[in-house]
């Protein structure tokens, strides 16, 4: 399936746009700050994204601000916890779009811009960067 393609404006004011790192593997992680899983799954991820060839892959969260209780609680996440790029969705825009069915869900979309694998709450960090390997 082709990944939806999608504009979000991202915590450091930028804009994001899926088009510009097709290409690239891109790693999308959908998260809440709430989320105990959230807090299990992303410092794993922000470990790999600190080690990884950027030329090659694109890492992104995107907060899913439409399942905070308040907005600025994702914001003071992602400015504690977060280096990787973090984009703030409209509500829940980007993640009903990639029917989403929790937190923290990743997508990895290949270089040609289909959707390889999508992981739940539940899935295991070593399983989506081997899926990421395969790809390289």
């Amino acid at each position: 399936m082709q990944a939806p393609h999608f504009e979000l404006p991202a915590m450091d004011g930028s804009h994001y746009q899926l088009e510009q790192d097709l290409g690239k593997v891109i790693v999308l992680t959908f998260w809440a700050s709430w989320c105990p899983d959230c807090s299990r799954d992303l410092p794993k991820k922000e470990h790999f994204y600190q080690s990884l060839n950027r030329d090659e892959v694109k890492m992104l969260t995107i907060n899913v601000a439409g399942r905070e209780r308040n907005v600025e609680e994702g914001v003071a996440f992602a400015n504690k916890f977060l280096a990787q790029p973090t984009l703030i969705d409209r509500g829940r825009e980007v993640y009903d779009l990639y029917q989403c069915t929790g937190v923290p869900t990743t997508v990895v979309i290949n270089q040609q811009g289909k959707i390889e694998a999508q992981f739940g709450d539940k899935a295991d960090v070593m399983e989506i960067m081997k899926t990421i390997g395969t790809l390289l």
